[in-house]
């Protein structure tokens, strides 16, 4: 697997991310074993100094994965929020592969089948800290 490029998370983002990790059902610890070694990993500023060309939550983001032609537009958001069309939760595999990503950056990431899926995005159509609404 190719070195994980760097990741940059809101402060914020981390935050809300770690509480809800720590609410889950401790069976269901391991399935997100990926993205908190990705949250361990990030460099973590505020919200008013993330880049705009980062995938923050509730950005919406372009991308692609790896062996699949089909460009995917989707609004990264938390769990209460998923499951409205155009959006994937942080705690789908997708979600947590692409949140501190930056445009053109790609990743290889474990699926729930153990097998890995290289996703990479190619634009980020709207971040809400770009957009003048960092805190949400």
């Amino acid at each position: 697997m190719s070195s994980k490029p760097p990741i940059t998370v809101s402060r914020v983002d981390i935050d809300r991310i770690e509480a809800l990790l720590e609410h889950l059902p401790a069976a269901d610890a391991g399935k997100f074993e990926a993205l908190r070694a990705e949250l361990d990993r990030a460099e973590v500023v505020e919200p008013s100094a993330v880049p705009n060309h980062i995938v923050t939550m509730n950005s919406t983001i372009t991308f692609e994965e790896e062996g699949n032609s089909d460009k995917l537009t989707l609004t990264l958001v938390y769990p209460a929020a998923a499951g409205a069309p155009g959006t994937v939760s942080i705690l789908a595999p997708v979600g947590s592969a692409l949140l501190g990503l930056s445009r053109g950056q790609e990743i290889d990431w474990p699926m729930p089948d153990g097998r890995k899926r290289r996703v990479r995005v190619l634009e980020i159509r709207y971040q809400p800290e770009a957009g003048g609404a960092p805190r949400r």
